[in-house]
């Protein structure tokens, strides 16, 4: 996409945030937001919950296929996901980047409107109450999320031997939508836009994840994959997460096509079950529940907590690699 106009720099912080700014909306729980020296904002509970993800040009995404909107939703939708992860709702978002001299304010603006978006969509509760521009030779954006907890903290340690594990949202649809948008032949993308789609602008079930709190015992954002969450949740609650291929086809299924797609264009071969099992940003979310409680709507089971003196997660009885994506290394 192409952004004309002036740049960032050549209106100045002030008048380039003035102009971003005014596209975002108000809720109830801030009590000052975005123009002062720091955000207020109104709570029920002494306690909230508090993460923060940082997103890195060409090493998180790449400006040849994300646009501005594209880029604030998403920065918006990993965040949310955190915060519903720990059993809250999500109230208020900071907003810290780093543009180039060469940004524009037409892109800025398409950012802003990408957050808005994904509020509006994720998280209509919460609001962008501020943030910070810096300059730099690459685009870094940085989003601290805020969210009220409503009951205890849901934490990744809880999964108990005996409790079913249950999945909440797509599996390997982001990652496949990376491998097309990453190929070549710049066709595929363009055959396959909902997986492209996942990628580009997740959206996690916030709702049905929120409605699952009260009767979960664990439960985490999958955003490194499958195969690396189920590992960290099986290592901090101290059990072996045992999951059923089986119970895994049909994530697979709406896959294949791409995969053979993928595979028939080029050199290198992907398969739909490791874009299941190794592909993150989905944002989907990981649970446990009690053995024999009621599945809330939109999760399905696929596999079962099992005690372990080795905590691990396993497939179909065998240990699973907790591969996926690091931050750092890849």
């Amino acid at each position: 996409m192409e952004y004309s106009g002036p740049t960032v720099f050549e209106l100045g912080e002030n008048q380039a945030l003035k102009q971003a700014v005014s596209i975002f909306k108000k809720v109830d729980s801030t009590i000052v937001g975005s123009g002062d020296d720091a955000a207020v904002i109104g709570l029920t509970d002494l306690r909230f919950v508090v993460t923060t993800d940082t997103l890195v040009q060409d090493h998180d995404f790449k400006l040849e296929f994300s646009s501005g909107f594209d880029l604030g939703f998403k920065a918006v939708a990993s965040n949310v996901a955190d915060v519903v992860a720990m059993g809250a709702r999500p109230i208020a978002l900071t907003v810290a980047m780093v543009v180039t001299p060469t940004t524009t304010q037409a892109w800025l603006e398409d950012f802003a409107r990408g957050l808005q978006a994904g509020l509006d969509e994720l998280a209509p509760t919460a609001e962008i109450v501020g943030g910070d521009l810096a300059s730099g030779a690459q685009i870094v954006i940085a989003v601290a999320a805020h969210g009220q907890l409503l009951a205890e903290p849901l934490l990744r340690s809880g999964a108990k031997p005996g409790d079913l594990v249950a999945v909440c949202g797509t599996l390997g649809k982001a990652a496949a939508g990376l491998d097309l948008l990453l190929h070549p032949d710049k066709t595929l993308a363009a055959s396959y836009p909902e997986l492209v789609d996942v990628q580009l602008r997740p959206t996690p079930p916030v709702e049905l994840a929120l409605q699952a709190v009260s009767a979960a015992t664990a439960m985490m954002d999958i955003s490194d994959s499958l195969a690396l969450d189920a590992n960290r949740m099986a290592k901090a609650s101290g059990v072996a997460l045992n999951l059923h291929s089986s119970k895994l086809f049909g994530y697979q299924a709406v896959l294949e096509l791409a995969a053979q797609s993928v595979n028939s264009r080029g050199d290198k071969q992907v398969s739909e079950i490791d874009w299941v099992l190794f592909g993150g940003e989905d944002h989907s979310f990981l649970t446990t529940f009690p053995s024999g409680a009621a599945i809330p709507k939109g999760f399905k089971v696929v596999g079962e907590v099992l005690a372990s003196q080795a905590p691990m997660a396993l497939l179909d009885g065998n240990p699973l690699e907790a591969k996926g994506w690091d931050s750092v290394t890849s």
